[in-house]
């Protein structure tokens, strides 16, 4: 898919190039869809990225299934990162497609995760939510039973 991208864009440049160059247009309108072309490009760059599954740092859907889980630890000159594999949960069913998500390293959240992760191991299906419990303020409460 990445491919059939990049070659749709090659299409387009070229044709930007063949209207600059062989058009009578007048030089603000040239201008213009140089500078739209151009832009698309950002744009379209950031569709690929999405695509290629790297992970997201939005913030995790508000219900949702843990699948896995990956703790990079913190080490010289990396903050390190907890990756989740999860699949959101909205009325009461799951999505077919799980998305991967990047948090901040924190040692109470790896606690969580790691213990979220054996339970899972055991059978037992780990589902959460991303709202903060009431009364626990900016803690990482968000990873309990859904």
């Amino acid at each position: 898919m990445t491919l059939t991208f990049i070659i749709v864009f090659a299409l387009i440049a070229l044709l930007l190039a063949l209207a600059l160059v062989y058009s009578q247009w007048p030089r603000w309108l040239k201008g213009l869809l140089a500078i739209a072309v151009s832009g698309f490009y950002f744009f379209g760059f950031s569709a690929v990225h999405s695509l290629l599954g790297i992970p997201s740092t939005d913030a995790l859907p508000e219900r949702f299934v843990i699948l896995a889980a990956l703790i990079d630890e913190p080490r010289a000159k990396f903050p390190g990162a907890l990756y989740m594999w999860v699949t959101p949960i909205e009325e009461g069913k799951g999505f077919l497609q799980p998305r991967a998500y990047r948090l901040p390293y924190t040692r109470s959240m790896h606690e969580q995760i790691a213990d979220g992760m054996r339970k899972g191991r055991e059978g037992v299906p780990q589902m959460g939510t991303a709202e903060v419990k009431p009364g626990n303020g900016k803690g990482v409460s968000w990873l309990n039973p859904g």
